[in-house]
């Protein structure tokens, strides 16, 4: 037995919520398949003191309330999980819980999938995959077992007292590596923090949250990461109320910054010459929005606040002017090392190979296949910067079901008799 289902939807974050509100607005038969709980990855995949990097107004659906926040504030992980089950429940999603989706492929001598889970077969014309970007953590193999050091990922981090006693080395300053390593450092813990290449935007400036700027200047909407910045990650903070990241200052509160961990030797972490640079790179994303608001205001006479401290940058630590080039890891009482690396996609259960490029890569134009009937959402810069934030998955959602709706009219279509 199995059941048919004109578009199934695998997966019930906020990609899959998205899908599923714009499958309505269509009137498209749907179903909406999560192997875990409802914005399960908000739940229970992010450490404790998370919030969104984006405040509330921005950071939502349209008609998206969070229960306690207020539209500026920054809401906690649970917070921005109970909106998106709620917002589900308002516009009666079918969702399906408790089904693993295990295999999509090809139906034998018709359109549409064939799709096996754990709770049955499924016949589907469209398959969306609404998986979003972050499945499997990356977790380099550059420390061996030997080195004596518990290691983990970003993703099993949850709070400062679940790590053993003694110094913390953290390896990435995106958002979540600069964040936790800020954490345990106001926990009294000693932190290194390597610094790879970044954007640091300011959190707000001039009366603004960088998201508005974003949003007025246009670059939310940039299709694609300028050539050689694809693997740059963006470090911005919402913890207390919002607050511009500056790793200099983390080092004269006593966080001891490093260079892009390279290799490691007899228990010697072997560390990248580019701290300096890196930080440099930072600075000049962060003076260049400074910029671009000013001129901004200027050419449309807005009447905000000058902040001209904002231009002041800190003085370089002791640790950047004098880089460390090699850490031996037992003499600094590092006992964890937090790898905030990132995540990789996994798109094993879709048996389609023309679907991917030689790399594994999903093969898309504005998450539409080029296997007919397939489909994706939340992926990094499907059609933008933005395509990632909870606000523009709503819209790479509302073209992708445009999108089916549209093939479903051909499909549909019957010459008129003669």
């Amino acid at each position: 037995m199995s059941e048919s289902i004109d578009t199934l939807v695998v997966g019930a974050g906020q990609a899959g919520i998205a899908a599923s509100a714009h499958l309505s607005r269509h009137a498209i038969p749907h179903l909406v398949l999560e192997k875990d709980r409802v914005a399960e990855s908000w739940r229970t995949r992010r450490w404790d003191s998370l919030v969104a990097n984006g405040p509330a107004w921005h950071d939502c659906f349209p008609g998206m309330r969070f229960p306690t926040s207020g539209p500026d504030a920054f809401p906690d992980k649970e917070e921005v999980a109970t909106a998106l089950e709620t917002f589900a429940q308002t516009h009666s999603a079918p969702i399906r819980t408790g089904v693993d989706v295990k295999l999509l492929k090809r139906a034998t001598g018709r359109s549409g999938f064939v799709v096996e889970t754990s709770q049955g077969v499924f016949q589907a014309e469209n398959v969306i995959s609404a998986t979003g970007a972050f499945q499997h953590p990356v977790f380099p193999s550059l420390i061996p077992e030997s080195a004596g050091v518990v290691q983990m990922h970003s993703a099993s981090y949850r709070n400062p007292d679940q790590l053993a006693d003694g110094a913390v080395l953290v390896v990435g300053a995106g958002s979540s590596g600069g964040q936790i390593a800020d954490e345990l450092q106001r926990a009294g813990r000693k932190v290194y923090l390597c610094v790879g290449p970044h954007d640091r935007p300011p959190r707000a400036y001039r009366g603004r949250d960088y998201c508005w700027w974003l949003g007025v200047l246009g670059l939310w909407d940039i299709p694609a990461k300028a050539p050689g910045t694809e693997h740059v990650t963006i470090s911005v903070s919402g913890a207390r109320g919002g607050e511009t990241v500056d790793f200099r200052w983390l080092a004269h509160r006593g966080m001891t910054l490093l260079g892009r961990a390279s290799g490691y030797q007899d228990g010697r972490l072997l560390l990248d010459d580019d701290l300096r640079d890196n930080l440099a790179a930072g600075d000049a994303n962060y003076l260049d929005m400074l910029a671009q608001a000013d001129a901004y205001i200027a050419k449309f006479g807005l009447d905000l606040p000058e902040e001209p401290e904002a231009h002041l940058l800190p003085d370089d630590p002791v640790c950047v002017t004098d880089p460390i080039r090699e850490l031996d890891l037992a003499e600094a009482g590092i006992s964890t090392v937090l790898w905030a690396t990132g995540y990789r996609q996994d798109f094993s259960w879709i048996n389609l190979p023309d679907a991917f490029d030689a790399t594994g890569a999903p093969l898309h134009q504005r998450g539409v296949s080029p296997e007919p009937g397939l489909y994706y959402l939340g992926l990094p810069w499907q059609s933008r910067r933005g395509s990632t934030f909870i606000w523009g998955v709503w819209h790479d959602a509302a073209y992708v079901a445009d999108q089916i709706e549209i093939q479903r009219n051909y499909r549909e279509y019957r010459p008129a008799s003669a």
